[in-house]
């Protein structure tokens, strides 16, 4: 028994923390674009027993704790005895440099899982399982709600999916972009939603962003918007910041990506001057079964 799972990443480009006891209420308003580039997660369940985890055909202590925290969160509310899990997720985008990988690994291992064995359970219930694995790792808010929705997303309600509100900037708008990105290295998403200070800088910039770019939905507004929120809550780094002037320069704008320390532009061609840069097309379909 066996399928495979395609989930596109997701970048944010500016939130706001909302949170909440009921942690299906817990999550992010804000805005963010999902790349057609992401991870394939394959998965094969047998008899036997036990978890075997691989990213890229390699084991990952350190980037599998999310698949296992997923799994762990199934076996809360479903029998898996008797069943031997092997996971390998094909990654195309750095882990922990804000595409929303983490995400992207537990949608995969859920929506994966929940349709092997046939559970009782809903695509947006699959969905919900992992947004509860996000939380429970500290490693992000609302990626898997913009997993599945693709597109340029509006995030205008907190929650998983089922109980948070999204929206797209009409889709005619912005098919032919592209994003380009460029990562340089990690941030550790707990050490700063869980900062006082950059959540209160945060918090104070995201409301009122996204209800500017509610007001006028557009691909350039929301990098406009994001730059901004970028530079006002001072999480850009040095490095980013020059990426983001050369990109701004080449593309209809720039800003750093939430959170890792990672630039991204969108484009109307996939030419850029920053080497080693990852192109990609927007998708707007969001997560999929692809066999």
């Amino acid at each position: 028994m066996k399928c495979s799972v395609f989930v596109p990443s997701h970048i944010t480009g500016f939130f706001e923390i909302i949170d909440n006891q009921d942690p299906l209420k817990k999550g992010s308003r804000g805005a963010g674009v999902v790349m057609d580039k992401g991870v394939t997660t394959e998965l094969k369940i047998t008899e036997g027993d036990g978890v075997e985890i691989k990213i890229n055909g390699k084991y990952d202590l350190r980037n599998s704790t999310i698949t296992e925290k997923t799994i762990e969160i199934i076996k809360r509310r479903y029998d898996l005895n008797n069943k031997k899990i092997r996971i390998n997720h094909h990654t195309e985008v750095p882990i922990g440099a804000g595409f929303g990988a983490s995400a992207a690994f537990a949608l995969g291992t859920s929506l994966g899982i929940s349709k092997v064995l046939e559970l009782p359970v809903s695509f947006i219930k699959a969905a919900q399982i992992a947004h509860l694995a996000e939380l429970e790792m500290k490693s992000g808010l609302g990626d898997v709600i913009g997993e599945i929705t693709g597109g340029i997303v509006l995030r205008l309600k907190e929650g998983a999916p089922g109980v948070g509100k999204t929206e797209k900037i009409a889709s005619d708008q912005y098919e032919d972009l592209y994003v380009i990105s460029k990562t340089f290295g990690g941030i550790k998403t707990s050490d700063v939603i869980e900062d006082p200070l950059y959540k209160r800088k945060i918090n104070q910039m995201g409301h009122n962003l996204l209800q500017e770019l509610i007001i006028e939905p557009e691909p350039e507004k929301f990098m406009e918007l994001s730059r901004r929120f970028a530079e006002k809550t001072g999480l850009m780094s040095q490095e980013v910041e020059e990426a983001v002037n050369v990109l701004e320069n080449e593309t209809i704008g720039a800003s750093m990506a939430m959170l890792g320390n990672t630039v991204f532009a969108l484009s109307e061609n996939k030419n850029t001057s920053i080497k080693d840069s990852i192109v990609a097309k927007i998708d707007n379909s969001g997560c999929k079964f692809v066999d």
